[in-house]
């Protein structure tokens, strides 16, 4: 039996290439990767065009943020569940990361303890607690940045999804779940590392993390990072799957009648959005050089969603740009003019709620609209390049 035309061209990874915003996400990354490493490494520091070391690891963070902004809109902008919560499931993949470069300490650290970290010394703890076991091997680590978040989420999303809890309840019950986790970290006896958290981490796998080689690592992979995420949530959207979920956030109620099992879909992408925010987190903590319970803020959690609102719900790449956007000018502002920036966030928001409700990107594509006379961007270009081959065959 042949196959239709239609299903032939959604096969494989081929709604990329109808995907104009991505195809040029992609690109600048593709750009990124190369340029990048290039002008730090090898162009004297002394040229305009070397990117100093400390802008390397700034732009690893933003990509950190991009990717957790990503796994934010892919439940919110297709599936419609505000979460006001993601930041702890960013935080338990940055604290996944960070357990694993304690270990690697071993007798470096202040009190020389091969086997505790040094605020366990500093706490008495007579032997390492259970939990932390497993954690000196870097795959098993690599294997809790996403398991970890991804069982919460399904634990969580398992009882308030088959509750039909939805809405605004519950945004507040993902953000009652970061605030409790954020107490419990908070406690010394948690074995965390309590208001301090984690820090004076050394090397990964061997390799100091302060070297400007390992900080181009970092961006390479943080930048991959957001790559791969955004084709994995780009493949579900653009799927059945994808449509089911778009279903959902437009009419719920009328999905379920249909006899879709939406819990199931809600359950399963929410657990998919989690993984990618501790995989965020993960890449978060080296560059930054700690991981401690402010992270659980519910007021980080708020921000990303806000990161996505600005750059355009519902568009994945709008997520991207929203969060390095956002977070270029919180660096700018908070060492500029540190006492507004919260002002300015709310500002900003507040701006983009009333005249860009649709964020950048959205409103970018409504204008090209209008501009093209009803038409998409992208089909205009489509219209002017199928008159010129009709001309030119004419001809």
């Amino acid at each position: 039996m042949s196959q239709s035309p239609a299903f032939q061209r959604r096969s494989g990874f081929s709604f990329l290439l109808t995907d104009t915003g991505g195809k040029w996400l992609l690109g600048i990354i593709l750009v990124a990767i190369i340029f990048v490493p290039v002008l730090n490494l090898y162009v004297p520091k002394d040229s305009f065009f070397h990117v100093p070391t400390f802008m390397v690891s700034l732009l690893g963070k933003y990509l950190t943020f991009a990717l957790l902004a990503l796994s934010v809109d892919l439940i919110w902008g297709y599936c419609g569940i505000l979460s006001l919560g993601h930041g702890a499931f960013f935080a338990l993949g940055g604290y996944a990361m960070g357990m694993y470069m304690m270990r690697q300490i071993g007798a470096r650290g202040v009190y020389g303890n091969a086997e505790l970290p040094d605020f366990m010394v500093f706490l008495n703890w007579k032997e390492l607690p259970w939990y932390w076991y497993g954690f000196d091997s870097f795959s098993f680590a690599m294997l809790m940045v996403v398991l970890v978040p991804g069982i919460l989420a399904f634990v969580f999303g398992w009882f308030a999804f088959r509750s039909r809890v939805s809405g605004v309840y519950l945004s507040i019950i993902t953000q009652a779940l970061t605030y409790a986790m954020m107490l419990a970290f908070f406690r010394n006896d948690m074995g965390f590392g309590g208001n301090n958290g984690l820090t004076d981490f050394k090397d990964i796998l061997g390799f100091n993390i302060h070297t400007d080689g390992m900080r181009v690592t970092l961006f390479m992979l943080s930048a991959l990072a957001v790559a791969f995420g955004y084709v994995l949530c780009r493949y579900i959207v653009s799927s059945k799957l994808g449509r089911v979920l778009v279903a959902i956030r437009d009419a719920e109620s009328r999905t379920r009648f249909l006899g879709y099992r939406v819990e199931y879909y809600q359950l399963f992408v929410f657990t998919v959005s989690a993984m990618l925010a501790g995989i965020a987190g993960a890449l978060y903590v080296p560059q930054v050089g700690i991981i401690n319970p402010s992270e659980f803020l519910p007021a980080n959690s708020i921000e990303i969603v806000i990161w996505v609102a600005i750059g355009g719900r519902g568009s994945l790449y709008g997520a991207v740009l929203g969060g390095v956007l956002v977070n270029y000018a919180k660096s700018y502002l908070t060492g500029a003019f540190p006492e507004i920036w919260l002002y300015a966030l709310g500002g900003l928001f507040i701006f983009s709620t009333i005249f860009l409700p649709k964020g950048i990107i959205g409103s970018v594509a409504s204008f090209s609209v209008k501009r093209a006379g009803g038409v998409s961007l992208t089909g205009f270009f489509h219209r002017i390049s199928n008159h010129m081959r009709q001309n030119l065959k004419g001809a």
